[in-house]
């Protein structure tokens, strides 16, 4: 009996690790000819100068309000986390929130209001109501006025977290996967909060998502609009740095193809869809492409597989772990191409205090692995999160670009979690570019006339713990983690 238990455990396990994806997933779109004019990079920054002075600069959904306010026959949205969590204060290093959930339902709403006729899609994580333990203001207020709110159906999504999973799938997925009920376990989001059920934690721990952090809409003039990055509407995350592309032209057309696709499997009824005429071609001197899910990872590893010597890698990035990057990058180093990581240290989770993995160690195995060729600077963070994923390859006359939810992780680019990221391909002369390297450069060098340091030295946190990075290796292994 035992042996038929673990031998159906293990085919479960599999099955559901390498299992096929769902439509509208692992996509590389046609690259889509686009002008300079139809593509802008956006920053949200947090920094503290030498004074002491906290300075927050936000663009990107300052956009993506103005992008819901021209819209005339549709938005739709997809965001991994959209709630007024806040999570554990940590004293003085609380970070000045912004109630970003509240104000993108007061926008949809308003909007709503003025265009009767608009339609309006919310694509979200169940996450955000905990498996059905509770509710989320800002959800049930889209829900209340007609706006088709549709929690991601994360079954057919193959299983990260694959021992687990599997036990889960056979054993209790009949009873946990509706987390409603009376609860009576701390609220992981926010320990403050009512408590939960069990169902609601045992959903949690299979570690799959719907990642993306995505709007599409007309642009009120003919014409399609997007915003692709790596910021949630999360008052808790309202704090992190981040990036964004805002993009226009037929390239959106892509991005919602995948999109209503998700929706779809996750029992959206409804049968619309925007006009053809919206998908006309841009053109223009650059070109961009619609990457998700494992797709991210084979266009990174083969930009960066292709650099010769006197190509460099820029890489920003939240979590950096996915073994074939990491390998990857050493061996570009070998070859002689100069690669720059500004990295978050791990340490700052939403009040939270965390011990550096998965960053600190591999950033060390990376300078270490390189003899010094791998150069590696930490962002400051002083209880917000360095929340950027953005990675550029920059050759003689052309600059890659690629960036969007999409962390450099197993979960993240290994066909597990949902994830969306835009490329591009331009010359170095583009603005999109040059915008890009001026960004990657400031918080490179910090900022000796405006005294705003954004970034240490790598020393700062260097970690040489044999325990944790094996630690790392068997977390990134196994998918038992939350990077």
């Amino acid at each position: 009996m035992l042996a038929t238990i673990a031998a159906a455990w293990a085919a479960t396990s599999f099955y559901h690790a390498t299992k096929p994806m769902p439509p509208g997933t692992s996509v590389a779109s046609n690259p889509v000819s686009m002008d300079d004019r139809d593509i802008r990079f956006l920053y949200d920054l947090n920094v503290v100068d030498g004074r002491g002075r906290r300075i927050v600069e936000q663009q990107i959904f300052d956009s993506a309000f103005a992008i819901i306010d021209r819209a005339r026959d549709f938005v739709v949205l997809d965001f991994f986390l959209f709630n007024d969590d806040r999570g554990p204060i940590a004293g003085d290093t609380e970070p000045p929130y912004r109630p970003l959930s509240a104000q993108l339902a007061d926008r949809l709403i308003a909007r709503k209001h003025a265009v009767p006729g608009l339609k309006v899609l919310l694509v979200t994580d169940p996450v955000n109501e905990l498996y059905g333990a509770k509710h989320a203001s800002a959800i049930d207020r889209l829900r209340s006025v007609g706006i088709d709110v549709v929690v991601t159906n994360l079954e057919p999504l193959r299983d990260s977290n694959t021992v687990y999973s599997g036990f889960y799938r056979l054993f209790l997925g009949w009873w946990a996967r509706d987390g409603s009920g009376p609860g009576w376990l701390p609220n992981p989001l926010a320990e403050a909060s009512e408590p939960v059920t069990l169902r609601a934690w045992l959903n949690l721990l299979n570690f799959k998502a719907n990642h993306r952090k995505i709007v599409a809409a007309d642009d009120g003039a003919g014409g399609l609009v997007g915003l692709v990055g790596s910021a949630n509407p999360h008052d808790a995350s309202s704090a992190h740095s981040n990036v964004a592309l805002e993009i226009h032209g037929s390239l959106v057309a892509d991005l919602l193809e995948s999109e209503l696709a998700v929706a779809k499997f996750s029992g959206w009824q409804a049968n619309w869809r925007p006009p053809s005429l919206y998908a006309a071609s841009s053109g223009g001197s650059l070109t961009a492409q619609l990457l998700t899910e494992s797709a991210i990872r084979q266009a990174v590893l083969d930009a960066i597989n292709s650099t010769v010597p006197g190509d460099a890698v820029d890489i920003a990035m939240f979590y950096l772990s996915d073994r074939d990057v990491v390998e990857t990058l050493v061996a570009a180093a070998a070859r002689g191409i100069t690669i720059r990581l500004i990295l978050d240290p791990n340490k700052d989770s939403f009040g939270r205090t965390r011990d550096g993995v998965p960053n600190r160690p591999v950033a060390t195995e990376l300078v270490r692995q390189s003899g010094g060729q791998i150069q590696v600077r930490w962002y400051r963070t002083h209880g917000e999160q360095f929340h950027a994923k953005l990675v550029l390859v920059k050759r003689a006359d052309r600059v890659w670009i690629m960036l969007g939810s999409a962390n450099l992780t197993r979960r993240n680019v290994g066909n597990y979690n949902l994830e969306a990221d835009i490329a591009v391909n331009t010359g170095r002369d583009a603005t999109i570019a040059k915008d890009v390297q001026r960004y990657f450069d400031m918080l490179w060098e910090n900022d000796p006339v405006t005294l705003r340091e954004y970034t240490a030295d790598f020393p700062t946190y260097e970690d040489q713990s044999f325990g944790r990075y094996w630690r790392y290796r068997l977390m990134e292994a196994t998918g038992l983690s939350t990077f």
